[in-house]
């Protein structure tokens, strides 16, 4: 089992930034590909970047690229997505993910979810 808590979330004006943490624990989280997903109210939970597990490799969704940052401290246990430039349809709850692989993962295909940290951007 991997144990995943993010926290960083809050209320921000359009055009700020945060910083989201996840923390893992119960396996060894340099075997894990790790993900960030958000879900918007009234709709699907949708996938927003992935890393993989030594970090050497990420990817993003089309309407983050430019904006977010995806990176991870393996001596931390920790995954971070670093948003800047924020606009009002980032709004959402921010999932970080894990899968037991050395692949990249930019599907749902994960295993182990975190409970989400809530993520508001006024206009």
């Amino acid at each position: 089992q991997v144990q995943l808590v993010e926290s960083g979330g809050g209320l921000v004006q359009a055009g700020g930034s945060l910083r989201l943490s996840c923390a893992a624990s119960g396996r060894t989280f340099s075997n894990y590909a790790m993900g960030w997903f958000r879900q918007a109210p009234g709709k699907e939970r949708e996938f927003v970047a992935a890393i993989s597990w030594s970090g050497g490799i990420t990817y993003y969704v089309d309407s983050v690229k430019d904006r977010f940052t995806i990176s991870r401290s393996n001596a931390k246990n920790t995954v971070y997505l670093q948003m800047n430039s924020l606009k009002p349809e980032d709004t959402a709850v921010y999932y970080c993910a894990a899968k037991y692989t050395r692949m990249l993962v930019t599907t749902h295909a994960y295993d182990y979810w975190g409970q989400g940290t809530q993520v508001t951007v006024s206009s």
